[in-house]
């Protein structure tokens, strides 16, 4: 289900449409602002130019400018509406500039200062997304794989019903593919390794965690538990975990597979299998 380099640039555009429409409706343009940017030396201004002309580079795409004129609001008006909202918008432009600790930062200051305002929903949002936008393949350490997880899951309790809580859902299951996809990586390993055992307990983690067991790793593992009992000479497990891929996946390869192998080794699996063994199944364990 998770290609990572393909997933999180499809993420990124639906992260977009959350985010542009958030920061919409953050916005409230009063007049309009000059096409030439001032100089960010300190001198006081009318705050709305800042703002404007922060709002005109958002437009632009030009996120740092942007930040120096949203940060400018918030020096020289730091308890108006005005700073407030200057923090919403440099949130949404370190994170168009991929600048994610800066975002996260800027979220963290949000709801520090503002905790019980409406806007404040964004903010938690955005601090997940940009953990979310830092996952790495599954050979890495996925810690912002879990800090993106414990992120999306805080979003969905405090806002349900909203979009937040919405695109946040959708992303909760592509990170637990992603951790379920960690656990039979090292599994994998260890199974190339000669360490059944070690093998056995990451393949069980994935189909005792019930958030892993929607993921689309969990034929995989069922099959590889039937592999690893084989191996390790428990025949009544093995065919245990087979009857369980079968009665849930019947039409996976993955089953197909484990069919012929109890087979191959005596055992007589119960359901005939709806799919055809395929010869990438049969190659080499990858990793």
């Amino acid at each position: 289900m998770l290609v990572m380099g393909s997933s999180l640039s499809v993420s990124k555009i639906r992260s977009g449409l959350v985010l542009m429409a958030a920061a919409a409706a953050a916005m409230t343009i009063a007049g309009c602002a000059g096409n030439a940017r001032p100089k960010l030396a300190y001198e006081e201004r009318p705050v709305e130019a800042l703002y404007n002309t922060g709002y005109q580079r958002l437009e632009q795409r030009r996120w740092a400018d942007a930040v120096d004129y949203f940060q400018e609001v918030e020096r020289q008006h730091p308890y108006s509406d005005w700073a407030r909202r200057s923090i919403l918008m440099q949130i949404y432009a370190f994170y168009q500039n991929n600048n994610y600790a800066d975002a996260i930062a800027a979220s963290d200051r949000f709801i520090s200062l503002f905790p019980g305002n409406p806007s404040a929903a964004y903010a938690f949002y955005m601090k997940a997304v940009c953990n979310f936008e830092q996952i790495t393949d599954v050979g890495r350490d996925q810690g912002y794989a879990n800090a993106a997880l414990a992120g999306l899951k805080d979003v969905a309790r405090r806002y349900p019903g909203t979009p937040y809580a919405s695109d946040a859902a959708v992303k909760i299951d592509m990170v637990n593919d992603q951790l379920a996809g960690k656990e039979m990586n090292i599994g994998r390993y260890y199974q190339r390794a000669n360490q059944p055992l070690a093998a056995l307990n990451r393949y069980k983690a994935v189909i005792a965690n019930p958030e892993f067991q929607r993921t689309s790793h969990t034929p995989e593992a069922l099959y590889r538990l039937v592999e690893v009992n084989l191996q390790l000479g428990l025949k009544e497990e093995a065919t245990r975990n087979g009857a369980v891929l079968g009665y849930n996946f019947p039409g996976s390869p993955w089953y197909a597979e484990a069919y012929a192998l109890l087979t191959e080794n005596g055992q007589t699996p119960e359901k005939a299998p709806e799919a055809k063994r395929e010869s990438w199944l049969q190659r080499i364990i990858p990793g």
